[in-house]
């Protein structure tokens, strides 16, 4: 149930974000100034009576606290937009800001205290960086600001998630209020997981990097359960560490693992200065791979050397059958960057905002 809505009369303004020095620049890459609003839009036409419903969105909202400023469009604490189409034609939006440990704890000192994308908090002195580790190891310094996707589950609770496990948080889809954390009760451990699952009515598929003995664990968890299962294991061909896995796929009977020779960098997540590639490496001569995992076995069915490839989404896969209905290949669909890395720098806020009316994303 949506309230404190505009009347039909009276639309709601639309929420104001910060200024741009330049004009030129898309008002996408500046902080919204609001932390939460909702109101009535004005709608030029009309909207079909049959389109009834709430669409959810979140992304990244906020790119600075106090005089602080990030780097990165991967870098902006989360925030949740909606979108509610009536019967009656009317059309209310909010926004709302989500309440996670990082937002939180950056609010109230007005400055970065957990590890974001690009980005990781300064320590005084060299005992403070002791301790900065301490807490990398742990997991205690990574954030949880889960900005990167939004999944309603088979039992109906819907999740935002980015690329750290504790970075799981339950939402409200109609008040957008943060309700808490994702806690998963099972013992599989670990820090990092896929942005990006693959949810159904029936499961809650995905892929959990490991750091320590580099490969993948490929997990379900069923509606109704915070409790993750393993489905098999893919142990990585290129090493040293797993490849970055933003997203993954799968077909009817098989999940794509993919391994790239963008990998996670162990020596980048000790320093407290970004890298070129921030936490990651790129190493070709590691080359890059395709791993493909039977869902109902877990056993690898196959594991392929392909061209090195830069991917952060995977589109579609399917599977190719004989005559008798057997499958005797997988296709899998990606929007890959021709091998090409800049894609990530493209993405840091100081380019995006020097946008001159040219296509500055480089192909894929």
């Amino acid at each position: 149930m949506i309230s404190n809505v505009a009347s039909h009369q009276s639309p709601a303004s639309v929420p104001e974000r910060e200024s741009c020095a330049d004009h030129r620049n898309h008002a996408a890459w500046t902080s919204v100034k609001q932390e939460r609003w909702e109101g009535e839009l004005v709608v030029e036409g009309e909207i079909p009576s049959w389109l009834n419903g709430t669409y959810l969105r979140n992304g990244p909202g906020v790119w600075h606290i106090g005089e602080f400023n990030f780097g990165h469009l991967f870098d902006g604490y989360a925030m949740l937009v909606k979108v509610h189409f009536e019967k009656n034609g009317r059309l209310i939006a909010g926004h709302r800001q989500i309440e996670t440990e990082a937002y939180k704890a950056a609010k109230k000192n007005k400055k970065l205290c957990y590890r974001e994308f690009s980005v990781s908090p300064k320590p005084d002195n060299f005992l403070a960086y002791v301790g900065e580790l301490a807490k990398l190891f742990s997991g205690a310094s990574l954030t949880d600001n889960a900005n990167n996707g939004i999944y309603k589950l088979g039992d109906g609770r819907i999740i935002c998630l980015t690329e750290t496990q504790k970075g799981s948080v339950i939402v409200d889809p109609d008040t957008l209020d943060t309700l808490g954390k994702f806690e998963y009760s099972d013992p599989l451990g670990g820090f990092i997981q896929s942005s990006h699952p693959i949810v159904t009515d029936d499961e809650f598929l995905t892929l959990l990097p490991d750091l320590l003995n580099p490969g993948y664990l490929v997990v379900r968890m069923e509606p109704g359960t915070n409790e993750r299962k393993v489905i098999g294991r893919v142990n990585c061909r290129g090493g040293p560490a797993p490849g970055w896995v933003h997203s993954f796929t799968m077909t009817e009977h098989y999940v794509v693992v993919p391994e790239m020779p963008l990998r996670y960098s162990v020596q980048s997540l000790l320093k407290a200065e970004p890298s070129a590639l921030y936490q990651f490496e790129w190493r070709p001569e590691r080359k890059a791979f395709l791993h493909v995992v039977c869902k109902a076995s877990g056993k690898i069915a196959a594991s392929v050397e392909v061209p090195l490839y830069m991917v952060f989404h995977f589109i579609n896969a399917y599977e190719e059958k004989d005559k008798d209905g057997r499958a005797i290949a997988v296709i899998a669909d990606c929007c890959e960057h021709n091998a090409d890395t800049t894609i990530i720098e493209t993405l840091s806020l100081k380019n995006l905002r020097s946008f001159h009316g040219q296509d500055v994303l480089p192909d894929a």
